[in-house]
């Protein structure tokens, strides 16, 4: 009979402290996360070096923390995954540091793990029956990518985008309309007030890469929206801004992934990443899979942001692989998908 799978992960890639413990990577024992939204949003933003000092307080406390919740001690750890990229290379730092620290002090195996794969990984928490081959969307502040998941660890990204992320559009948007930060949840709230047709907004397509994704124009639509009614005089709709905007990100993310899907001639498609929790794409996304005849998965919105669980559930399928780093591990904040 095979042992039982405990890791132990980190994830400190941008501004959330996380810490968790996943057993046989889809029973998730603990999951700590310290979200640090309040100290950036008097910024409008993450502020690079605010998030690493925070980092540096926290990152103990909630290691800490994760093992008392999963009921576990360190010598009962199989193993110590931590994200290493893509991200904030001094936020990375903090947690890798970490995960090497209590690798050496433990003499458990370190796993670095690539915070998109982790991403995609987050569907299996919650899913039991999920199994590659799918197509998944990640979209994030950071990242809006299709990925072709051909098997545990093994990806083939069939669609990027060329500017400005998903995430990265709700949060300009929002600015500009005066929400704040963070833009994603606050557009999504307030889209539902307003009428999605009331505006007509573009829908980029990039030549010659028809999965590919730009949001740069579509920001910029707004933002000259905006600027013509005040240099009109006319009284704006906020509510119908962010629900036309949010109208025009849904149907681009939805036609290229559908497109995707059937392309590639899969039957399963995920979404993941902090746009995935967005109320409107993902009933965009059931109504558009229930008619192609395509099976849809998607995470809780707790594990759509950025979290340790799915870390530690990456890090299972890379462990099983043979998978170790050592003491060298570094932070890479560009990392691609694959590397």
């Amino acid at each position: 009979m095979n042992e039982d799978i405990y890791l132990l992960a980190v994830e400190s890639s941008c501004d959330e402290t996380a810490a968790a413990v996943v057993k046989n990577g889809r029973e998730v024992l603990s999951n700590v996360i310290y979200s640090q939204i309040a100290l950036h949003r008097e910024y409008g933003g993450v502020v690079p070096e605010i998030a690493s000092r925070k980092h540096i307080e926290k990152i103990n406390q909630v290691i800490r923390q994760a093992l008392e919740d999963a009921s576990m001690e360190l010598p009962q750890i199989t193993g110590i995954a931590v994200t290493y990229g893509p991200g904030l290379v001094g936020a990375l730092l903090v947690g890798v540091s970490a995960a090497k620290a209590v690798s050496f002090a433990t003499g458990k195996p370190l796993i670095g793990v690539h915070h998109i794969e982790g991403h995609i990984c987050a569907n299996y928490i919650e899913n039991k029956e999920l199994e590659p081959p799918f197509i998944c969307l990640v979209a994030s502040g950071g990242h809006s990518h299709l990925v072709n998941v051909l098997g545990y660890g093994d990806y083939r990204i069939i669609g990027r985008t060329r500017d400005d992320a998903a995430g990265e559009a709700f949060d300009k948007v929002a600015r500009a309309i005066g929400l704040g930060y963070p833009g994603g949840p606050k557009i999504d709230k307030l889209a539902r007030e307003g009428n999605p047709d009331a505006i007509y907004f573009p829908r980029a397509k990039v030549a010659g890469a028809e999965y590919d994704f730009s949001f740069s124009g579509l920001k910029s639509a707004v933002l000259n929206y905006l600027n013509a009614c005040r240099m009109k005089g006319e009284e704006v709709n906020t509510a119908d801004v962010a629900a036309s905007f949010q109208r025009a990100v849904v149907d681009v993310l939805v036609a290229h992934s559908i497109e995707a899907v059937k392309t590639y001639g899969c039957k399963k498609f995920a979404i993941a990443g902090g746009v995935a929790s967005n109320s409107s794409l993902r009933e965009a996304f059931r109504r558009a899979c229930e008619k192609e005849g395509i099976a849809f998965y998607h995470p809780s919105p707790i594990f759509c942001t950025d979290n340790a669980a799915m870390i530690g559930t990456a890090a299972y399928y890379e462990y099983q692989k043979g998978v170790r780093h050592g003491y060298g591990l570094n932070a890479v904040p560009n990392l691609q998908l694959g590397q």
